[in-house]
């Protein structure tokens, strides 16, 4: 699809857009070439399509730009390659930014899977041209660089140890990395890379920018000696991110903070304000209800009972009065991933214990 037009000018479109949406594919491919840009001053990467003949944004981030929204008739629908078909909410005029320029353009708005499809339209209209020899967007003497969302491409991104760090044995700690190749892409997770020769290190996935003179990488030494990391030594490989959905803190300040800075006794103001800091950087880490509890995957255990044989105990009859309340707690432990089903042959029935604030404590006896 993209081999035709390397160094070419983009055909134009002669029909208008409500005769006929097409797209390539509503669900994107990772083969797929995409350009880091914003919509109304909205970040978000864009796929470049040239088998779709309109500009797309996805629903979620259109409803960011509620004022500049216009809805659709309900009978217009978007028609893939594939022949799937999806429903046209409505449109709007936005400030598509790529590069160093701002193009004003009416985009329409469905639910597909990138954050935006930069259509034909978009690209006859600003005069772009795709060059798949150099991977970039040209219009007006400018060069815009594409990159692909592949697995393959992401490889070729790894992040080197910036000075030589030693990390203690049975310890984690950051180590500060740079990008080998810089300007391929700027968001990524990084990613355990598979050339490492040192056997029981760990590194954990992040969210990094690669635009930062350093990236941190989470490092952890299940070995109990030290390991050392050489400056320019391999720590992680990078993987393009091809949408980044900012989701609302759950932790509340109004609710949390003041509890919490009531129990700091001893404390005088300028301390208080400290902690209160602190905090409120931190507010991610703290649990906010029964469920948000968290989970660490990084490693496993495995309890050893030895020979005797597996403990099995009936379950205890309970009230009529708190089954309905055991049902309810089960119910929820499992929607969030606390327990789940198993076949073992170890149990224990459960107690229900009532807490000082009135709700119930779940045990196992």
């Amino acid at each position: 699809m993209y081999g035709r037009l390397t160094g070419r000018r983009l055909p134009f479109l002669n029909k208008a857009p409500e005769e006929g949406l097409k797209v390539s594919a509503l669900h994107g491919a990772r083969n797929g070439l995409y350009v880091e840009g914003s919509i109304c001053s909205i970040p978000c990467v864009m796929l470049v399509d040239t088998g779709a003949n309109v500009t797309l944004v996805r629903t979620d981030l259109a409803q960011k730009l509620k004022d500049n929204f216009i809805y659709t008739a309900p009978n217009i629908f978007l028609k893939s390659a594939t022949g799937e078909k999806v429903e046209i909410h409505g449109k709007l005029d936005a400030a598509i930014e790529c590069g160093s320029r701002k193009f004003q353009h009416r985009i329409y708005v469905a639910d597909i899977t990138d954050p935006c499809i930069l259509g034909l339209d978009f690209l006859q209209k600003f005069n772009f041209t795709v060059d798949l020899e150099k991977n970039d967007l040209r219009t007006g003497g400018e060069e815009i660089l594409l990159f692909s969302a592949s697995a393959e491409h992401s490889k070729l991104c790894s992040v080197l140890a910036k000075e030589k760090t030693i990390i203690p044995a049975r310890s984690e700690c950051l180590i500060q990395g740079v990008p080998e190749v810089s300007g391929k892409f700027r968001f990524a997770v990084t990613d355990f890379p598979s050339q490492v020769s040192q056997k029981g290190v760990l590194v954990a996935a992040t969210l990094v920018d690669l635009k930062r003179e350093a990236i941190p990488v989470r490092v952890l030494n299940l070995d109990n000696k030290p390991k050392t990391v050489d400056k320019g030594a391999v720590i992680a490989t990078c993987e393009p991110v091809v949408d980044i959905v900012v989701r609302p803190q759950e932790f509340s300040e109004s609710l949390r903070l003041p509890s919490i800075l009531e129990n700091l006794e001893g404390l005088n103001e300028e301390q208080r304000t400290v902690v209160r800091e602190l905090l409120q950087e931190f507010q991610n880490l703290f649990s906010t209800s029964d469920s948000d509890v968290g989970r660490c995957n990084m490693t496993q255990h495995r309890i050893n009972t030895g020979h005797p044989p597996p403990i099995k105990q009936y379950p205890r009859r309970l009230p009529l009065a708190k089954r309905e309340e055991a049902e309810r707690l089960v119910k929820e432990m499992m929607d969030n991933g606390i327990i789940e089903e198993s076949p073992g042959p170890w149990a224990s029935p459960i107690v229900l214990v009532k807490k000082k604030d009135g709700s119930t404590r779940f045990c196992v006896d």
